[in-house]
């Protein structure tokens, strides 16, 4: 209904404020996990980031009925739900014990690889561009990843493992929309999700404070509350032309890190990030275009 009686400009600066709203409340959301890290083991952290993603879906289950889960993709739904879910473990490990903006990147950085991944797995074409933006950001990862504390430390091998296999999510996700409705592909996960992890949180179980608890489940009402915001700012405007908003989140968690861990960036961090943004920018064909526009003249 907004998208007919606003203007281009407006809807865009809508989407613009959503995807930010969006971002902070993914920071915030990392603020929280990072908390409850401290006392909360990872495995019971994933779980209920995915459990109370679960409860956004009962109205539409009573609405709906079992249309609501029909599906001919099972098989990609659970492709999806073991590669998304493990990018999960390894993301909610980094906020734990990396710097927040660090591991922030990480989430943020997939995008890099998605290019090359979609070659592969879904044969879309890929330009000469891409694989040197893909590059180039993977060397600002291994910059964040810290080389002042051993190229390939074992923190730096989960980021980097995590921002691959969310990756390989969003491919999925991607080809899963020619057919399925997003709300379905998010309840799948979250449904699979809850069941896959059950299983370890099953061996870390224990009765949790009112804080921890307070904790995790406000962390997972902040994720279900931010992919909301992202839903609806994707759906006012281009992803092209208001994605690269998504990249505030890295500078909230900035801010947040030095507010309750009194962390601060170093130059390998800060050079390693500027990269990053800059690759990804790269991969966006409406802000090339753009370039090669401005070149011309």
């Amino acid at each position: 209904m907004m998208q007919n009686t606003s203007s281009p400009s407006t809807a865009v600066s809508k989407a613009l404020l959503c995807l930010m709203t969006s971002a902070l409340l993914f920071s915030i959301m990392g603020v929280c996990i990072r908390f409850a890290s401290e006392t909360v083991d990872n495995p019971t952290v994933v779980f209920f980031r995915n459990a109370v993603g679960l409860f956004i879906f009962i109205p539409m289950l009573f609405k709906q009925g079992l249309s609501f889960i029909k599906t001919d993709k099972l098989w990609m739904h659970t492709w999806r739900s073991v590669v998304g879910l493990a990018a999960m473990y390894g993301f909610f490990y980094a906020i734990a014990h990396l710097k927040l903006s660090n591991a922030m990147v990480f989430s943020y950085s997939s995008p890099i690889f998605i290019p090359l991944i979609a070659y592969f797995f879904l044969k879309e074409k890929i330009s000469l561009g891409m694989i040197i933006a893909a590059i180039v950001g993977l060397i600002g990862v291994l910059l964040v990843a810290k080389p002042d504390q051993g190229m390939f430390n074992a923190l730096s091998v989960i980021g980097l493992g995590a921002c691959f296999l969310s990756a390989m999510a969003f491919v999925t996700v991607r080809a899963l929309t020619s057919t399925e409705p997003p709300e379905r592909i998010v309840f799948y996960f979250c449904i699979f999700g809850t069941l896959i992890s059950s299983i370890p949180m099953f061996w870390h179980w224990r009765i949790f404070t009112l804080k921890e608890l307070a904790l995790l489940i406000t962390a997972g009402l902040l994720a279900n509350i931010s992919q909301l915001f992202m839903s609806y700012a994707y759906s006012l405007a281009p992803a092209g032309q208001i994605g690269p908003m998504n990249y505030i989140a890295i500078v909230f968690a900035g801010i947040w890190g030095f507010i309750f861990w009194h962390e601060i960036p170093d130059m390998f961090s800060i050079l390693g990030i500027s990269i990053i943004l800059i690759a990804i920018l790269a991969c966006n064909p409406m802000i090339t275009n753009k370039v090669r526009h401005l070149l011309k003249f």
